[in-house]
Order: structure tokens, then sequence, then C-alpha cells
């Protein structure tokens, strides 16, 4: 095993709730409310679909906001890898990874480990735009046990909510949760910061049409059958676990230019809030969001209240 890489699971598609568009001559992430599954290959800028995305939307009505899926893993913390990460936005590459308490961070002396405040308290990472930045691997479909969807994400709220599921899971399955039929799904919220508009979030639960007691057996029954063919589950995690070890960065150096450009893309500069254009912030998905009527007629009546003065 070559020191330094990273040992990931194989990918064979991505899960994305967004995409790239061109905006005054930049390329911005633009957020979706629906999932597509893309595969790895680019074509004149954007992610081809992938065979499985069409066939998903052919088994549901309406938009894709949910798909059956299983995770690799018994341990949640292989399936979800969560940290704080600070990307170079010119290079792509991940200039300070860390947990909360250490960090890797590339200097001029090579890779060295500090302790990390996470961004709120960290100078350096509140200046570089340090976040929260994760990756999910699961199963779709029955064709390759072994090649996984990834799903990336910057979202406070889907990193925190599939974290707990993980743990959840894995704690009332008694240790089996790579054998639980489970089930990503899209869900929206409303926030302070998102000016009350709807955001959106992954979340996993068992399967539709089935409750957890009904998960709990059959994955009690496909632990059975798997153990009676010889599928050694701990041994899998264990090999995992040594392979990202093996790196000090996850992502492949040919990943990192796609990761930046979508979860760290060039940050704008700052304006006057009295030379606001009306617009507000983006919300912690990253979509801006535009003001209700009732914020434009109490920022009218201001604006009128200032003139009659």
């Amino acid at each position: 095993m070559l020191k330094g890489l990273a040992i990931t699971p194989p990918v064979v598609g991505r899960i994305a709730i967004g995409r790239i568009v061109e905006k005054a001559g930049k390329r911005l992430p633009e957020k979706d409310d629906q999932f597509t599954l893309t595969t790895q290959v680019q074509q004149r800028g954007e992610w081809m679909l992938h065979p499985l995305n069409e066939q998903l939307r052919k088994a549901t009505s309406g938009k894709l906001r949910a798909i059956p899926v299983r995770v690799l893993f018994n341990d949640p913390d292989l399936n979800l890898r969560a940290d704080y990460s600070l990307f170079d936005r010119d290079t792509g590459r991940p200039v300070c990874v860390g947990d909360g308490q250490t960090c890797k961070r590339t200097t001029d002396k090579g890779i060295e480990a500090l302790t990390c405040a996470s961004p709120d308290g960290c100078a350096f990472g509140r200046q570089g735009g340090c976040k929260p930045y994760a990756r999910l691997n699961v199963l779709i479909g029955d064709e390759d046990e072994m090649g996984s969807f990834v799903f990336r994400t910057t979202s406070f709220n889907s990193i925190r909510t599939l974290a707990a599921r993980l743990h959840y899971f894995a704690a009332v399955s008694g240790n089996l949760l790579a054998c639980l039929p489970l089930e990503l799904k899209l869900r929206g919220k409303s926030t302070t910061q998102s000016y009350r508009s709807a955001i959106y979030y992954v979340d996993l639960s068992v399967r539709a049409g089935s409750t957890l007691e009904e998960a709990l057996t059959q994955a009690r029954e496909l632990d059975a059958r798997r153990k009676a063919a010889g599928f050694d589950q701990a041994a899998l995690d264990a090999a995992a676990r040594l392979g990202f070890a093996n790196g000090a960065f996850e992502d492949s150096a040919e990943e990192q230019a796609a990761v930046a450009e979508e979860f760290y893309p060039p940050s704008e500069p700052q304006k006057d809030p009295q030379k606001s254009d009306g617009n507000p912030p983006p919300t912690e998905s990253g979509a801006t969001t535009r003001p209700t009527l009732r914020e434009k007629l109490d920022r009218q009546a201001v604006l009128l209240g200032g003139a009659a003065a």
C-alpha cells in the first residue's frame, strides 16, 4: 500500500442536490430541491447523468427526493467522514483539515499537525473560509456490492442529521448498520438565516413502507446469509479504517478541484450595508433567497418614513 495515499471506497457515481452554473463569467454552485445521480465523467463542464438517475425517477411521482440505499460499513464514522476543511480556492488543494481538536495543515515546511479550535475559534480558519465538509458513501442497487455513490456536503444540517441517524441505527440494530435497508431523504426547513424560506438537507431513514422493526428483521436475516457465505464485515471495516488513515487528506488531487469549485467558490467582495442591492445574504446551504412581500413592504415603509422626515 502506497504511504500517503488515502484508500477510499470505490466510487461509481455521485449524489448531488445542485449543480455548477455559469453566471457573469463565473462558475458558481446552484442548489436544487431534489437529488441527481451522476457518473464521474464531465461533458462540457457538466456531470453526465448516471443510468440509475432515470430509473429512480421513473419509479417515483414528482421530484426525486428519496433514494433506497445501504451503507458499506457497520462503523458509522467510516460511512460518513466529516471534518473542518479549508481549501485553497485558486488551486483547489486542501490547506487545513481538522476535527475540532487537532488538524493537519499545509505549510512551507510540509504538512504539520496543529491544534484545531474549529472555525469559530480559529483566526486562520475564519479568514480562509474553513467550514464543515463531509462525504457519505452509500450503495444503490445490486449491480456492484462494493461500488458506492458518494454524497458530499458542507451543510451543517445534513452533517449533523446523517451522523445522528447513522449512530442511532448502528446502536438499535446491534451493530448491523451495513445490513439495514435505508433511504436517503431530502427534507426542507426554514430558519431565520434563510429568511424563513425553505432550505434543504439530507436525512437517512428506513425505507418507505417499512417500519423500524421490519428493517431490523431484514438486517438480521441478511447478516445471517452473509455469515453463511463467508462475508467478514468486521474485516471489511478494519480494512477501510486502515485505508482512510493511510493518507493525510481523503480527496485525491483529481477530486480536489471539483470539490473546491462546488463547495468553496471564490468569495464575493464585502458590500457596504448602506449600499446593499436589496438581496439577502446566502443561506447555509449556499443558495440566495429573495425577500418576502412583507419584507419588501417593511423596507419600503422605512424608506418612505425616512423621506418624510
